[in-house]
């Protein structure tokens, strides 16, 4: 599964979970469980989002590099 792909379904799950919380149908239990799932997830597509801006910056540079070099 690409990265895109991966953060997308992380994005999702993310939003089923924040449903189903507000929803409000869930005993204390799940809710906590429910709720360290989503703040995994969350964690997990920040990295996502940090690692992508990082490649970007770093192509963005590679780009300065070449037209000052011309």
């Amino acid at each position: 599964m690409s990265e895109i792909n991966k953060f997308e379904k992380n994005m999702e799950n993310l939003e089923k979970i924040v449903a189903e919380l507000e929803k409000g149908d869930l005993n204390l239990e799940e809710s906590v469980a429910k709720f360290e799932e989503g703040m995994n997830l969350s964690k997990q597509c920040s990295k996502m989002l940090e690692d992508a801006e990082k490649r970007i910056t770093i192509l963005l540079k590679e780009g300065e590099e070449d037209f000052s070099v011309e």
